[in-house]
């Protein structure tokens, strides 16, 4: 276990204790319940690193809302685990049978207002300087780390939501939080607003003790990915080209180590969320996450894993080229019995196992797989795994694609190499270099590139929204039910009757 990356954690767990007082407040749902109780003699320091704590939460990052959010509604991944466990969420997310009762979504919501709350408490204390006992240096940084964890909320409701209300200011009383809906527009208005300042507050940079901790890196990697959400290829390719000529990332890793727990905080990591497990706690959310027992394999003794959801399909396993080693990195191999032989085809590397689950899906997701030793040193659940969140492929891809779009050709063709010449390796045979200069090949290319590079991660399903092509895609997939406005989930009924027709229904579910 790596000393450096669990030095951070101790900073954010002993804020998650010290402001214990409000963990109630992490339950309350955003709209006319909230009362503002924190610690009033916490040290902005303290708040910031809880909201780390809070970003690893099951509702926000590590279970079942946002992998079903993000996730189950590409046709790259699904529920998966087995037919009587969650049967309402593959209803509603798998096959497009919104509801607005879903529990999911209300979780998902609160959460991530949760987060947006506890970052204006913190810039409003910055603003009002009382934050007695810091330095100027320390307020700076912590102006941007609650700027950019805001943004990052409110990007992730404004894609799952469209219309969604718009509080940058302390809640001193549940009224003040029950205002309508803002616009799309003023809602990435802000993101920008945050993110900027997020880019001229954090360092590139943190010593060791602070591993995780955000970055500048981090912020202008997020605004290049809110830019891309808008198609604005302008800004995307100015923010992706700005992160990569910097130099302080590489691909230098190998593909089946990123996701291992030697290729944490990896050159090609720009944010991941620190997790950890200790002997007295070797499964706890406080300090670890449940990002890899939701999706851990569903078994039985020893392959009891976790609950096995979010599992890949048979056409994420067919998109991949021949010889991809991304391929046998994603996809995590299973028997269906203990009679079934153990094969080569069903052996993982590198840990060598043929798991044994009767879980539906075709394949469980192997980003989420976890070191055998570990498990015996600990858990069988994997708490002690890093959530990654942002990667350095991911930014390049994004400087590919909005090369090609401003008819930069040659540089599209560059960063697309980039990625694949470290997947290639040294193998020669696979994974030739994409030489096209036609516009519209290399965009199938590149989009080709993400589906593989990113596979089973968080954004195949907003991928294919921007693109225009979700509905062709999830039709062809089986997933006839998708229509346009399945892109936007409709608002949690629970928010609504709790603001007492303040706050409207999306219009394509009221």
């Amino acid at each position: 276990m790596k000393l450096n990356k669990y030095l951070f954690s101790v900073f954010t767990v002993a804020a998650a204790l010290f402001l214990s007082s409000c963990s109630d407040f992490l339950d309350r749902s955003p709209q006319g319940q909230f009362t503002e109780d924190d610690n009033p003699n916490a040290l902005v320091n303290g708040k910031i690193y809880n909201v780390y704590t809070m970003m690893r939460n099951y509702n926000i990052t590590a279970g079942p809302p946002a992998l079903a959010i993000h996730c189950f509604r590409s046709e790259d991944a699904e529920k998966g685990s087995i037919a009587s466990d969650g049967s309402d969420v593959e209803q509603m997310y798998d096959d497009f049978l919104y509801t607005p009762d879903n529990g999911l979504l209300g979780a998902y919501w609160g959460q991530n207002y949760a987060v947006i709350y506890q970052c204006n408490d913190i810039l409003g204390s910055i603003a009002a300087k009382e934050t007695a006992g810091q330095t100027e240096s320390e307020d700076i940084v912590n102006k941007g780390e609650a700027s950019f964890f805001r943004a990052y909320c409110y990007f992730n409701l404004v894609r799952a939501f469209g219309e969604v209300p718009l509080v940058t200011y302390k809640i001193n009383d549940a009224s003040e939080a029950n205002i309508p809906k803002t616009t799309v527009d003023k809602l990435y208005e802000q993101i920008d607003n945050d993110l900027k300042t997020a880019e001229e507050s954090l360092p590139e940079t943190w010593s060791s003790e602070y591993t995780g901790r955000l970055t500048w890196g981090a912020a202008r990697s997020l605004h290049a990915r809110t830019y891309m959400m808008r198609n604005d290829w302008d800004n995307m390719y100015t923010a992706s080209t700005d992160v990569i000529k910097k130099g302080l990332y590489n691909l230098k890793t190998p593909y089946d180590e990123i996701f291992t727990d030697e290729g944490e905080n990896s050159g090609g990591s720009i944010f991941e969320l620190q997790c950890t497990a200790t002997a007295a706690l070797p499964q706890s959310d406080v300090i670890g996450s449940q990002f890899c027992e939701v999706q851990g394999v569903r078994g039985s003794g020893q392959w009891d894993l976790g609950w096995g959801w979010h599992m890949a399909t048979e056409l994420m396993a067919q998109a991949y080229e021949p010889g991809d080693p991304r391929k046998n990195a994603t996809l995590l191999y299973f028997r269906r019995s203990d009679s079934e032989p153990v094969t080569p085809e069903n052996t993982n590397e590198p840990y060598g196992e043929s798991p044994v689950s009767q879980a539906i899906g075709d394949y469980f997701n192997k980003k989420a797989y976890t070191d055998p030793a570990m498990r015996k040193e600990y858990t069988n659940k994997g708490f002690w795994v890093n959530i990654r969140l942002i990667r350095y492929a991911d930014v390049v891809l994004m400087a590919a694609e909005s090369a090609n779009e401003k008819g930069l050709p040659g540089e599209a063709a560059d960063y697309l190499e980039q990625v694949r010449a470290r997947a290639r390796g040294t193998d020669s045979d696979i994974l030739p270099k994409i030489t096209t200069t036609d516009q519209s090949e290399l965009r199938d290319a590149i989009r080709h590139e993400r589906r593989v590079e990113l596979g089973m991660e968080f954004d195949r399903f907003y991928d294919l929204v921007r693109w225009g092509i979700a509905k062709e895609v999830l039709h062809a997939a089986g997933k006839t039910n998708y229509q346009d406005k399945n892109a936007l989930l409709p608002l949690p009924q629970t928010e609504i009757d709790k603001s007492k027709g303040v706050l409207i229904q999306n219009p394509d579910y009221q």
